[in-house]
C-alpha cells in the first residue's frame, strides 16, 4: 500500500522534529490539524496543504539548518534528499511571507530564485492562516495573539521581530481571507 502525500509527510516531520525538537513537532501537528479543516477550502490539494503545514517548520531542525533561514534550508532538504513534490516545496519555502524575512536576512533573491512563490493565493493564504493561527504548543489561537507572542519571543527589535512585525497586515489579510473563503464554503471558523 502506497503512502498519500499527508501520510509521508507526517512521516518524514515526526522522525525529523518528534525528538529533536518536540515543541516544534507539537506546533506542526496543531498547523497540520488547522490545515485539515480547510479542506473546504484547498480542494483537491487539501492533502499538499496538509503536507505543508506538518512540514513548514522542518528547516529548524539543526543537522539541516545550513543557512540558518529555516525555510529555505527545509524546502532544500525536501527537495535534494526526498525529491518532494515542486508545489510542496515551494509552500514550504515561502510559508507565511519568508519572502519578507528572506529581504531581513539578505536571502530574497536566492528564495525567489530557487523556490519561486506558489501562483495559488488560496493555497499560500490557506498556509499562512493555519500557522499563524496555531500557538508553539500547538494549540489554535489567533492571528493577532500569535504575531505579539512571536514578538516577545525574538524581542522587537531582532530580525524577527522585525520581519514580523512588518508582515504582520498581509498576515491577517491572509487570515481574513481564509475565514471568508471558509464562510463561502459553509463552513464555520
Amino acid at each position: 500500500m502506497t503512502e498519500s502525500l499527508p501520510q509521508w509527510a507526517r512521516r518524514i516531520a515526526e522522525q525529523e522534529l518528534a525528538d529533536t525538537l518536540p515543541r516544534r513537532w507539537s506546533h506542526s501537528q496543531g498547523v497540520a490539524r488547522q490545515a485539515e479543516r480547510l479542506a473546504a477550502v484547498a480542494g483537491p490539494d487539501d492533502g499538499l496543504l496538509v503536507a505543508a503545514a506538518v512540514l513548514h517548520d522542518v528547516g529548524y531542525v539543526p543537522r539541516l539548518a545550513l543557512t540558518g533561514f529555516h525555510p529555505l534550508d527545509g524546502a532544500r532538504f525536501l527537495r535534494d534528499q526526498h525529491g518532494a513534490d515542486r508545489r510542496l516545496v515551494r509552500l514550504v519555502a515561502n510559508h507565511s511571507l519568508a519572502l519578507l524575512e528572506a529581504e531581513e536576512r539578505g536571502l530574497r533573491e536566492v528564495l525567489e530564485q530557487e523556490f519561486p512563490l506558489l501562483d495559488d493565493q488560496v493555497l499560500v493564504d490557506a498556509l499562512i492562516f493555519c500557522d499563524m493561527t496555531t500557538t508553539p504548543d500547538g494549540t489554535p489561537t489567533i492571528a493577532r495573539d500569535r504575531i505579539a507572542e512571536i514578538v516577545a519571543r525574538y524581542g522587537p527589535g531582532t530580525l524577527v521581530g522585525r520581519f514580523i512585525q512588518r508582515a504582520q497586515p498581509e498576515i491577517e489579510a491572509a487570515v481574513a481571507r481564509t475565514k471568508y473563503r471558509l464562510r463561502a464554503a459553509g463552513q464555520p471558523r
